[in-house]
């Protein structure tokens, strides 16, 4: 019987699907999602500068073809800009706690 988990195992990963190359369909819509949460956190004053070297980063990889990575740091800047939105959104009233009143 422990012989067999093993063999399991084995059998239940060669079923899984491979994961597969991104290609530029998928930088370009992780790269345009970035790009609005981007310019919302800046609407907001609260752009973070490592938001947009990510996204410097993502475009880089994608000019010198290398799409996976590129869409990887699209991704990246994406989750960078929504937590710089929810910085924003929750100090603008985070504030009122701390006032002595």
């Amino acid at each position: 019987m422990k012989r067999s988990l093993p063999l399991a195992m084995l059998l239940a990963l060669s079923l899984a699907p491979a994961a597969r190359a991104a290609n530029e369909a998928d930088y370009k819509a992780a790269y345009a999602t970035a790009e609005a949460a981007s310019k919302e956190a800046a609407g907001l004053r609260n752009q973070w500068t490592t938001t947009v070297a990510t996204l410097t980063a993502a475009r880089k990889a994608a000019d010198g073809g290398d799409f996976d990575r590129a869409t990887a740091a699209a991704r990246e800047a994406e989750a960078l800009a929504k937590a710089s939105i929810f910085q924003a959104t929750t100090e603008k009233e985070a504030w009122k706690a701390m006032e002595i009143r």
